[in-house]
């Protein structure tokens, strides 16, 4: 099968540890668009929080894209028109945020390219910011402050503790909102039925497309849905083990190229 169409998850898949993007994984991402594959970016990111990935692969010059907040948000790097949009439903936002209220728990959103936190602080708070490199706004009554249109919530904390309330939250949701880790200390929590593989089930026909031409690229449990859509779902060897047990192929790791490595088998050979 001719692999055309790519999409890539950023953090541990993409970026190596220390996130950065390697020379080799960058020239192979790009002789593969200079061949007429196209890459879509496919992240829990914002947008705005891809712009430097997006420039280093020149997806603005080939025609990639950027699909945000897991889905949420599908963007042309080129035209940069907004393919597709779906918003979180405001009405879960308080009963989601009353749920957390015994926990030490951040909980954050997104206003423009400003990254919005309540006032609970851990270790892990900051690290979004720090990875996206986009500013971070405390607000004293985050109920109070959000009343505009949000894409998803990110819920930042302990590990054992974000186990423990993606499990209540699941229950008390089911139906309503999906939530899955992105990461042992990020809970994303979206409007029911947005995730990678729903939207590029709907996005790949759009754009002249087939499941089958699709080679996808993950590690985290919010990669399982397109690993397990794409005609080849990739896992990284530092991926959580449940995502490789449904992937077509183990790759090396995120810090030994392991993207480039598969892109110059089975696309650029």
């Amino acid at each position: 099968m001719d692999y055309e169409i790519i999409a890539l998850d950023i953090d541990g898949t993409l970026t190596n540890s220390k996130k950065e993007l390697t020379d080799r994984t960058k020239n192979a991402l790009i002789a593969a668009q200079q061949c007429g594959k196209k890459v879509i970016l496919a992240s829990g990111r914002h947008d705005f929080g891809m712009r430097e990935i997006v420039r280093e692969l020149e997806l603005e010059k080939y025609g990639g894209y950027v699909m945000a907040f897991n889905g949420g948000k599908i963007i042309n790097a080129q035209s940069k028109e907004i393919i597709a949009s779906v918003n979180f439903p405001h009405e879960y936002i308080q009963p989601i945020y009353e749920c957390l209220n015994d926990s030490n728990i951040t909980v954050m959103t997104f206003e423009n390219d400003t990254i919005i936190t309540n006032q609970k602080v851990n270790p892990y708070t900051h690290i979004e910011a720090e990875t996206v490199k986009m500013d971070s706004k405390t607000v004293s009554n985050f109920l109070d402050y959000v009343t505009f249109d949000v894409h998803k919530l990110l819920l930042v904390g302990e590990p054992e503790e974000i186990d423990r309330y993606q499990a209540v939250l699941t229950d008390k949701f089911k139906g309503y909102l999906d939530m899955f880790k992105s990461c042992p200390f990020f809970l994303e929590v979206m409007p029911f039925g947005v995730n990678k593989g729903a939207s590029l089930a709907k996005m790949l026909p759009q754009i002249g497309y087939k499941r089958e031409q699709l080679m996808a690229f993950g590690d985290s449990y919010n990669d399982m849905t397109m690993i397990g859509y794409a005609g080849c779902g990739v896992c990284m060897e530092n991926g959580e083990k449940d995502v490789k047990k449904i992937a077509d192929i183990v790759a090396d790791s995120n810090d030994k190229d392991g993207v480039a490595k598969i892109i110059e088998k089975y696309v650029l050979s």
